[in-house]
């Protein structure tokens, strides 16, 4: 593959990207092309070169994440082929870190002329990658060059046997395999191109769920809770996840804690058994004096970015503290693999002692002070990709649970407060506080439309969610933004904004946040908290601001390809 500083840039570069783009596509991949899905779907283009495929792709109503790591080929491409439905992302194999940063699962996975690229050693990881990318039944295409190498070119021998062989190892189903003659005319070259379709999720990670949740021996409701504040930091704290090698991530034990706090909360204010032979609040081994000190906390407040001062704070810090040891010491050690003494979750936890500073701000460093829990990668992803029916599958389990240590209690639940309580609660869709910033900004100059430019006005202003609440419910200061009322209520609604949007509006949003939210050191602390957390940042030439703005795009891509929002374009 493609790698910066290397014959692919500069000169070389573009003398290549005009070779490429010399092809027709659609003679290229005639093996690929009846096993392409309905579109519109999700496809990764891996070292996508000059654009030329992607272009193609998007053409026919495919979104299109289009990778290359070399610097010349990009921009060439995007000079070439400026189409909304491509995103572009500098990386490379064998890790595709920022693209596993995105958290996006694909229908197609492209390698076209970049397999002899990846070095012999690497090729098993690299293979490993690409399919864990893979949605359900989604494809992997390949295109094997058969030949001598290019003097200058950074070329391994390839052939077809290894291929089927790491397929095997990976469960995938060979579809297709087809010899074609070079199509720049070269006699001592051919070229094989492979389609493998993945028939499960190819990870083994739904089986191992569906274990957990339904047959694993449970004398609590324990093992519930931490699979169920694992499914909510891996929907909604993608950002806070650091990579393991290959094979796992580890998440801050503290986001754990807070999501389990959250969880329970609501079901110990119901007085709901969460054991067997007790009711309320006995037997939980996390409910002592820092769980009694914020009973007055909303549930909602109980999230990454919060500010809490006073006794509160204290409070928080000591219960946050009970929980990460009870999650260590029962559900992460007992959580085990089938047959096997081995525990999924397995938790490092850390003893913080008292709460060292007031304001206590819960962000990435004060929840990682408390521990990290490893998650297998494939469950990880999993728990990101399928939250839809596994949520609902760890709800009626739970609930289940409640029902039957209720029977056994010669008791009775109500199955509105059962459902009330099982509820995630999120924040409350509110824009008050992002309006009377607005309002302050305005006083101070003058503040314009993010997507039109129009000037606007204390009686002629609304508060957009830039990637919107229907698709993703998020009040996070990055994602409210000042919008003309006519644009918010008519034309964008709940709509995605485009790639080519979101570029065009850079500048005012820039603006936007600089003023609103940067200027002042409690806001700008909650903006980047609330930011690294929820979206898939890396580090950026342009600072942390533009990090952030390249998150932003990243979401807006998964959620493009996970869950197909319409998009809108001024």
């Amino acid at each position: 593959m493609a790698r910066p500083g290397n014959k692919y840039e500069g000169a070389a570069g573009h003398e290549l990207a005009a070779q490429y783009e010399a092809i027709d596509p659609a003679q290229i991949h005639e093996a690929v092309i009846p096993h392409l899905p309905t579109a519109p779907a999700a496809i990764l283009d891996v070292g996508a070169g000059s654009g030329r495929d992607a272009a193609w792709l998007a053409a026919l109503g495919h979104t299109v994440l289009a990778v290359e790591p070399s610097t010349t080929m990009r921009e060439e491409a995007q000079r070439r082929h400026p189409h909304t439905r491509i995103t572009w992302l500098a990386d490379s194999l064998p890790s595709l870190e920022a693209v596993y940063r995105l958290g996006a699962a694909f229908d197609v996975v492209l390698l076209s002329a970049v397999w002899m690229h990846v070095a012999p050693a690497e090729r098993a990881r690299a293979f490993r990658k690409l399919v864990t990318l893979l949605k359900p039944g989604g494809i992997l295409a390949l295109s094997l060059r058969l030949g001598p190498p290019v003097a200058g070119r950074d070329m391994h021998p390839v052939d077809l046997a290894e291929v089927e062989a790491l397929a095997r190892r990976q469960g995938l189903v060979m579809v297709t395999t087809e010899v074609v003659p070079d199509r720049l005319g070269r006699p001592e070259i051919t070229w094989v191109q492979i389609v493998l379709r993945l028939p499960d999720d190819g990870t083994e990670a739904l089986p191992l769920l569906r274990h957990v949740i339904l047959n694993d021996a449970k004398s609590a409701t324990y093992k519930l809770g931490l699979l169920r504040a694992v499914a909510r930091a891996a929907d909604g704290a993608q950002g806070l996840a650091r990579f393991v090698g290959d094979t796992a991530v580890a998440v801050p034990l503290g986001l754990i804690a807070l999501n389990w706090l959250r969880l329970y909360k609501p079901l110990v204010a119901a007085g709901l058994p969460q054991t067997p032979t007790n009711w309320g609040t006995k037997g939980l081994g996390f409910i002592k004096d820092g769980w009694h000190g914020i009973t007055d906390m909303p549930a909602t407040d109980l999230r990454v970015g919060t500010q809490v001062t006073g006794v509160r704070a204290a409070a928080l810090h000591a219960a946050l503290g009970d929980a990460a040891a009870t999650i260590a010491r029962m559900p992460a050690t007992y959580m085990t693999y089938p047959g096997s003494q081995s525990p999924i979750l397995p938790a490092a936890r850390e003893r913080v002692g008292g709460l060292r500073a007031v304001p206590l701000v819960v962000d990435a460093n004060y929840l990682r002070s408390f521990g990290e829990l490893q998650v297998p990668l494939h469950l990880w992803r999993a728990l990101a990709r399928h939250d839809a029916w596994i949520e609902p599958a760890l709800v009626y389990e739970w609930t289940r649970l409640m029902e039957g240590y209720a029977r056994r209690q010669h008791r009775e639940l109500d199955a509105g407060q059962l459902a009330r309580a099982m509820r995630w609660h999120e924040p409350e869709r509110g824009v008050t506080f992002a309006r009377r910033v607005a309002a302050d900004v305005m006083a101070s100059g003058k503040l314009f439309c993010v997507w039109s430019g129009r000037r606007l006005s204390e009686t002629v202003i609304d508060i957009d969610h830039c990637l919107p609440w229907s698709a993703w419910p998020c009040d996070d200061l990055w994602n409210l933004l000042p919008a003309h009322p006519q644009i918010n209520r008519h034309s964008k609604r709940d709509r995605l904004p485009s790639a080519d949007a979101l570029e065009a509006s850079q500048e005012r949003i820039f603006d936007w946040c600089r003023r609103a939210w940067l200027h002042r050191e409690n806001t700008a602390t909650r903006f980047y908290t609330e930011a690294r957390a929820s979206l898939p940042m890396l580090p950026e030439t342009g600072g942390e601001l533009s990090a952030v703005f390249s998150g932003i795009q990243a979401r807006r891509f998964t959620l493009r390809a996970d869950q197909q929002v319409i998009e809108w374009s001024p």
